[in-house]
């Protein structure tokens, strides 16, 4: 069992940056792919980015590509994401998730493993 703890969200300026971690209990955490989900109210659970377990390939939604940077440490057993030119759009609950099979890499019911979510507000 893989525990996921998201920290780093705030309330941010529109323009600003935020630097999301995800740190895992697990010393396995090299073994899983990793994704960020984000969910805003009354909207669905959407994909922002993933990474996979060697950190070789990252995979972005179009609404943040050219924005926001994944990557991991997995000495550290952390996964990053780094959110610059952040819009008002991107107010969201953001979660970490971990897999260890996900074909697609976007699709959320392939992630086994999820954090409790830390919410990121970017005001106008």
């Amino acid at each position: 069992q893989v525990q996921l703890v998201e920290s780093g969200g705030g309330l941010v300026q529109a323009g600003g940056s935020l630097r999301l971690s995800c740190a895992a209990s697990d010393r396995t955490f090299s073994n899983y792919h990793m994704g960020w989900f984000r969910q805003a109210p009354g909207k669905e659970l959407e994909f922002v980015a993933a990474i996979t377990w060697k950190g070789s390939t990252t995979y972005y939604s179009d609404s943040v590509k050219g924005r926001f940077t994944i990557s991991r440490g997995n000495v550290a057993n952390t996964m990053y994401l780094q959110m610059n030119s952040l819009k008002p759009e991107d107010t969201a609950v953001y979660y970490c998730a971990a897999g260890s099979v996900i074909p697609t890499m976007t699709r959320h019911d392939e992630y086994d493993y999820w954090g409790q979510g830390t919410q990121v507000t970017v005001s106008s």
